[in-house]
């Protein structure tokens, strides 16, 4: 098995995706007669899209057949499919290139996990996706965050134990997952939504070489 393995989530830690999400939702909030502010978009952090929508109606006092329910599904994630087209690598998230390619560079197994169904062709998008030796998302798993399974998923992939591997995360779910698989985690955001996490920054600006070389070289818990 591999030493370690690093593991990424994708929206708000590579890309902020987030304002495409808060865009469909938005419209489709409005095309059903309600406003959706960006403080309600907050609940959506790291939650599949299935569950959004139904916190969606909540806020709204809707109420939908399955058949209605499967068609709003559909026509948010082609609102968003439609939003993230135009998306370069001008929106990679500061610092992020260099982090990873630190990694490569020292021959460090890379992992995405992500409730994302649309992962892979956003990494396309914006040329990360040689970086990544497996993409976990929301179409290998069965279970959202907090549970674990993405990670989990994840380290296998890579041949590395769950202790041994290192995640980046920034919704309070993400964080709580990677504790539960008994990983290291990385809150990259607020430290006062996230401060269950092991570590905590702003952004991968904080992050210099020398603390990437202490997660390679620390013992695992």
């Amino acid at each position: 098995m591999k030493e370690v393995g690093f593991i990424f989530d994708l929206d708000g830690v590579i890309v902020d995706t987030a304002k495409y999400h808060y865009l469909a939702w938005r419209k489709l909030a409005n095309e059903l007669g309600f406003e959706f502010t960006k403080e309600q978009n907050e609940l959506f952090k790291g939650v599949s899209r299935k569950r959004c929508l139904e916190i969606l109606l909540d806020i709204g006092s809707v109420k939908a057949t399955q058949e209605q329910f499967d068609t709003w599904m559909i026509e948010k994630n082609e609102d968003y499919l439609a939003y993230i087209q135009k998306m370069d690598a001008s929106e990679i998230l500061p610092d992020v290139p260099r982090v990873l390619q630190y990694l490569k560079n020292k021959n460090v197994p890379i992992a995405l996990g992500s409730a994302s169904k649309n992962a892979k062709p956003i990494l396309e998008k914006v040329d990360l996706l040689p970086y990544f030796d497996s993409i976990v998302d929301g179409n290998s798993v069965t279970k959202a965050k907090p549970d674990p399974e993405v990670f989990l998923i994840a380290a296998n992939n890579l041949n590395v134990k769950a202790e041994s591997c290192v995640v980046f995360e920034d919704a309070v779910a993400g964080i709580q997952a990677a504790n539960a698989a008994g990983m290291i985690s990385i809150g990259i955001g607020d430290i006062d939504i996230l401060h269950e996490a092991d570590y905590n920054f702003k952004d991968f600006t904080e992050i210099d070489d020398s603390f990437l070389e202490l997660l390679l070289n620390k013992n695992h818990k």
